[in-house]
């Protein structure tokens, strides 16, 4: 654990590197106000810096003194007062009666409103008195008979903004330092020049956070056209905003397809190149009757599918599509059947369906884990750790990333072939073993999307070695890095190992009631194709069978 936790201002400590680091590597990206604020920020008091920190970690921009009670700051009020003359906190805010319920608790509001509403819960208050005060007025106004202040913060469009040029991203936030410094996350220390950076321009930061806004509107349920009009129609040069916006549209459409705008939802479908978009407008045309020209849409897309989905998809899409025009009805290749388990099981509280096969069929020299998708990612990432980590530019730019930041883009293997490729010729040699007992020891416990170091021991892990030829995890590794996003799930819940015999089997559990998902199917056919030993367990419970 490193000892910053152990200075009271270790978080404005996290606040001021990350202003420094985004000063340095995006100075150029910045306007007047943004440097000016870096600049004026080291001049203030430090109980002043700590206070307006303090505010910007925390949720929301309305703040009352009373709950700003830190010992390394005292007095909140006194340390506001530099805050208010720069401009970055205002005094006494003007609220409305909802913002103000989210300030006060139930017996707070009591004593401003009067005791005659005591027995409302606190919702049924609020909607008793909107119509009796619908005016926003000061803090202090409404609230006189508690003798507190209240604080609204300024800046938080640009923390944001600061935040959003350190991370890369917006889910990414402050409380990464203190975890960091817990010694709770550690992270692969990759090396990157001062140059690395996730952005190049202030347009695309700009981009970025407008993208962000929308979709914010959207899901907290804006009117879909309101949204619509503030995103934008053209696409983006740079691909990764566009994607962005991509799956911004695809979500509105198919909000639209639930609320039957299907016109709305094909125009968004039909001019959207996001993954998925086509099928989708393929369905649309299907709904709205339009058979002749989504059958056209159709043969085009299953002359070059985008992906497995959308091949799985065509599949069951065509034959329909053929049959309502009067064409002759084609029957969908079947998919080869794997073995099937069929287990009446007694239920006990608490214990998944997954838990209850497990306990059910491993014996001393069959042991059976739950794994679910970790164990096929999790010795991926070891055996490729390096390429993964590999310091390529764009890919790593701060001090806390679990994964390079195109991870989730079409190219994110292309870019890393050759390294790719040096890492999977092991498994042709036998030095695949040594190599991922190399990186269980060295790197255990460091961040990364594809380990899930929670789930392995050193028994787990031999097992896997012994027993998985090297052969199915080429197999694995080359269909996961083909489509990273998409193919690191649906693997089977369960593995089975027969050390004696050198042998596994993975085991996908089905509850009652319960059928197979589509990624689980792709990853089903794929396995037979490969010879993988794989089988499907469908569990009833004994109470219901008698």
């Amino acid at each position: 654990m490193r000892q910053a936790l152990e200075n009271p201002f270790y978080y404005l400590d996290n606040f001021r590197q990350v202003l420094a680091w985004v000063g340095e590597r995006h100075g150029d990206l910045l306007n007047e106000s943004e440097r000016s604020f870096l600049d004026r920020f080291q001049h203030v008091p430090q109980a002043s810096q700590a206070l307006l920190v303090r505010m910007v970690m925390r949720k929301g921009a309305l703040f009352r003194a009373s709950k700003l009670s830190y010992a390394e700051i005292g007095c909140p009020i006194r340390a506001s007062e530099t805050l208010v003359e720069q401009g970055w906190i205002e005094p006494d805010p003007t609220l409305d009666l909802i913002q103000l319920f989210g300030l006060l608790k139930k017996e707070e509001l009591i004593r401003v409103f009067g005791a005659r509403l005591s027995s409302q819960r606190k919702s049924d208050l609020l909607q008793a008195l909107v119509t009796e005060h619908p005016q926003p007025k000061p803090f202090a106004h409404w609230c006189e008979a508690l003798g507190d202040v209240a604080f609204g913060l300024t800046i938080n469009d640009l923390c944001d903004r600061l935040r959003l040029m350190f991370f890369g991203n917006i889910h990414q936030d402050w409380s990464e330092f203190v975890l960091a410094d817990l010694g709770i996350f550690r992270y692969e220390q990759v090396a990157f020049s001062p140059e690395s950076r996730a952005f190049h321009k202030r347009a695309d930061v700009d981009a970025y956070l407008h993208l962000h806004r929308c979709r914010e509107r959207f899901e907290a349920g804006e009117p879909v056209d309101s949204v619509l009009m503030d995103v934008p129609t053209a696409p983006y040069a740079n691909d990764w905003l566009e994607n962005r916006r991509g799956k911004l549209l695809l979500a509105i459409a198919r909000q639209c397809e639930r609320v039957g705008d299907l016109s709305q939802a094909l125009r968004l479908h039909s001019a959207n190149r996001y993954p998925g978009a086509r099928e989708r407008a393929i369905r649309v045309l299907e709904r709205c009757e339009q058979t002749e020209v989504a059958l056209q849409l159709a043969l085009t897309a299953e002359a070059a599918p985008e992906s497995e989905h959308e091949a799985q998809q065509l599949q069951r899409i065509l034959p329909r599509l053929r049959r309502a025009l009067g064409g002759p009805a084609s029957r969908r290749a079947g998919m080869a059947q794997p073995v099937r388990i069929d287990l009446i099981l007694s239920r006990l509280e608490g214990r998944s369906v997954e838990r209850a096969v497990q306990e059910h069929l491993t014996c001393s020299d069959a042991p059976v884990y739950y794994v679910e998708n970790a164990l096929i990612n999790s010795m991926l990432g070891m055996l490729c750790w390096d390429a993964i980590f590999a310091p390529l530019p764009g890919a790593f730019f701060h001090p806390f990333h679990a994964a390079p930041a195109d991870l989730a883009r079409p190219d994110f293997h292309k870019r890393r072939a050759g390294l790719f490729d040096e890492c999977l010729s092991k498994l042709g040699t036998g030095e695949y073993r040594d190599c991922i007992r190399r990186v269980f020891r060295e790197k255990f416990g460091l961040q990364s999307q594809f380990v899930s170091w929670g789930l392995f021991d050193e028994t787990l892990l031999e097992l896997a070695l012994d027993c998985i030829p090297a052969e199915h995890l080429e197999a694995f590794f080359q269909r996961i890095l083909l489509d990273v996003p998409n193919h690191r799930s649906g693997l089977p819940d369960l593995v089975q190992f027969w050390p004696a015999e050198r042998r596994y089997q993975l085991i996908e559990v089905k509850g009652p009631g319960d059928r197979l998902q589509d990624n689980q199917k792709r990853w089903i056919d794929f396995a037979q194709r490969h010879q993988v030993p794989i089988a499907v367990c469908y569990v009833q419970w004994a109470e219901v069978v008698s």
